[in-house]
């Protein structure tokens, strides 16, 4: 590591608990998110001290872009109910030069694909599956016995969104994206987790958390840092479920890639294409057995990947802006992770306030996407600044490739 990298990060004691490593320099970050990592340091099961990355924000439990190594407890708010939420690309051999000067059709043909987005109204949801196509049906029965063990033992986790939402894209900021690299090579690229039945697996235990410090009288500094002990029933049980939810979210990123490559592969004009040797898929919201500091610890990376030496990431910026393929450097003070993206720099409802239909079609002019007033939350300014972030964790990643996208499909 270089003398530029080296210690890229500021040391926060707060006055309780241990202490809070933060790779923020050159970042904004709100006050409201420094006060909540401030409580999840206060927690008396966490090892060494806390990881912030730069896309820090306020979260539910835990803050987003944040690293917790926990011994002998999980807390499941901080994990969340986007369980396995994560990322997914593929290089190709198509060149900038392959694709249509319209990619009207490139965007509607995996708009119909892949089931995305919600129906609020009664029936069938348009994001999900009326009748599960053969791959999604295969996956699940890979999937349904563990499932099944799942709920046997906790019935409330039954009636979930599970094989109907498997290869589906969800709502918010997930999304799917034809880019381009610095090379003008085409890749696709898309974000999201373990959907229906991962937000009914993260309810379920996080309400069974809350009860179990009123039974045994816990104090917390924030309900939503309750958590379960190691050896107890509940925290095998949730373990078990968190592991099975993320093998889904995982699985839910392959079938939607498949899906896309299927229909990018029929549209007019486009020519045979094969793959490159890069392809990703990773979580940034998820729990993960590993070892830190002479301890086996239980690793929560809300909003946070994996960054071990030579690990490949994804680290996507906004929209309108740039998003990076990266290679880990195993920097142990963060617990070898990065951050997940750009992180949010307001909230969704300040981002509709603040932004006009104008201000994102010339925010998106270069991009296929929608410009309406519905993903107004979503749009490039919503988000911080993808290069202030990228250089304030230059200790902890380097850059492989830099992606622009040229067509954005949303929820």
């Amino acid at each position: 590591m270089s003398n530029r990298d080296a210690q890229n990060y500021e040391v926060h004691q707060p006055k309780g608990g241990v202490p809070i490593k933060r790779w923020t320099r050159g970042v904004q970050v709100e006050q409201d998110a420094i006060e909540q990592l401030e409580r999840i340091a206060q927690m008396p099961f966490v090892h060494r001290w806390v990881a912030a990355m730069p896309d820090v924000h306020l979260g539910i439990g835990a803050t987003v872009g944040s690293v917790v190594p926990t011994v002998g407890a999980v807390i499941p708010a901080a994990v969340g109910v986007d369980i396995g939420c994560g990322m997914m690309a593929v290089e190709t051999s198509l060149k900038a030069a392959d694709l249509p000067d319209s990619l009207a059709e490139v965007r509607a043909a995996i708009e119909k694909a892949v089931p995305h987005g919600r129906t609020t109204n009664h029936g069938r949801d348009k994001g999900a599956w009326h009748d599960p196509p053969a791959p999604v049906t295969t996956v699940w029965k890979q999937l349904e016995r563990r499932f099944d063990a799942i709920v046997d033992k906790h019935k409330a986790i039954e009636k979930s969104n599970t094989a109907v939402h498997l290869g589906t894209l969800g709502t918010g900021n997930h999304f799917i994206e034809v880019c381009l690299d610095e090379r003008d090579q085409v890749w696709f690229m898309l974000h999201s987790g373990s959907r229906g039945v991962g937000n009914r697996i993260g309810s379920h235990f996080i309400a069974l958390a809350k009860e179990e410090m009123k039974r045994w009288f816990v104090n917390l500094p924030d309900q939503n840092l309750a958590y379960l002990s190691e050896g107890t029933q509940y925290f095998g049980d949730y373990v078990e479920a968190v592991e099975w939810a993320q093998d889904f979210a995982r699985h839910n990123r392959e079938l939607m890639m498949q899906a896309v490559i299927k229909a990018v592969a029929g549209c007019k004009g486009i020519p045979p294409f094969t793959f490159g040797a890069t392809a990703v898929n990773c979580h940034h919201n998820y729990v993960a057995r590993e070892h830190h500091y002479g301890k086996d610890v239980f690793v929560t990376r809300k909003g946070a990947v994996r960054a071990r030496t030579g690990d490949l990431g994804i680290i996507p910026g906004s929209m309108g802006t740039r998003s990076y393929i990266v290679r880990g450097k195993g920097n142990a003070e963060s617990f070898h992770s990065c951050s997940h993206g750009a992180g949010r720099a307001m909230s969704r409802t300040e981002a509709r306030k603040r932004f006009t239909v104008a201000d994102h079609r010339k925010a998106t002019a270069n991009v296929e996407c929608r410009k309406d007033e519905d993903v107004i939350d979503e749009t490039p300014m919503a988000y911080k600044d993808i290069d202030a972030v990228m250089e304030a964790q230059r200790d902890l990643v380097e850059v492989v490739h830099t992606l622009r996208q040229v067509v954005c499909v949303k929820g």
